[in-house]
């Protein structure tokens, strides 16, 4: 509005009403917006957010050339190893080959890996025992090989369930490191380390006869458990 000598006013009259509501939506916009990244932060198209209940690992010296294996059995009789990856809700996350082809890529050039680690982890519970067994695939060296395997029950929080080195020291040497038995909650009821051979397992289905997978060693009417 003009005064009177036909000029505007240089400032609007103050409105303290206005101002607070204005203040107002600004605070509800920024506070939704923080809303909208606790809701879904970095989603992104076709990822899946995979969980372990246990992992167990074996790990041998760095930069060792010798290939040690380590061989999983669940309770339903799946085994997960280097020739079949997934078995029920096992899964052999990393196959270490010892001196044999383990690099890794950097900036695409190959660089020899030191460490010498494999990895098994558990996806689902099923009640049951798992025998957890080392193989010494090839022995390069002839010199006895220190291993250590450790199973670590994941949740609700991680907790270690066995932890132990042992010593393999010929080609076709396997060991079981540990045999564990969980309840239908996931809670570990018995730990212990009788023998148990799961190479024989192959070698006695193949003698009986059972109809066995030429790519897994596993036999196909095997009970597994399906993931949902």
């Amino acid at each position: 509005m003009m005064d009177d000598f036909g000029l505007y006013p240089r400032e609007e009259p103050f409105d303290p009403l206005g101002v607070m509501l204005f203040k107002a939506l600004q605070v509800i916009a920024f506070l939704f917006f923080l809303a909208l990244l606790a809701v879904s932060p970095d989603a992104k198209d076709g990822k899946i957010d995979s969980k372990a209940e246990f992992m167990i690992t074996l790990d041998w010296p760095d930069s060792h050339p010798d290939d040690l294996d380590l061989f999983v059995q669940d309770p339903a009789g799946n085994i997960a190893w280097y020739r079949h990856r997934e078995a029920g809700f096992l899964t052999l996350d990393r196959d270490d080959r010892g001196g044999a082809n383990d690099f890794i890529m950097v900036n695409g050039k190959k660089i020899a890996s030191p460490i010498r680690e494999e990895i098994v982890t558990v996806r689902g519970i099923v009640a049951g025992e798992y025998t957890v067994n080392v193989s010494h695939f090839v022995a390069t060296t002839g010199e006895p090989v220190q291993a250590n395997v450790k199973v670590q029950k994941l949740n609700p929080t991680a907790q270690v369930v066995f932890d132990n080195k042992f010593t393999l020291d010929h080609t076709g040497d396997e060991k079981t490191a540990v045999r564990f038995r969980i309840d239908a909650e996931g809670k570990v009821v018995n730990v212990d380390q009788r023998p148990k051979s799961l190479l024989e397992t192959f070698r006695s289905s193949w003698r009986n006869g059972a109809d066995l997978d030429p790519r897994t060693g596993v036999s196909k009417n095997a009970v597994r458990v399906r993931r949902d």
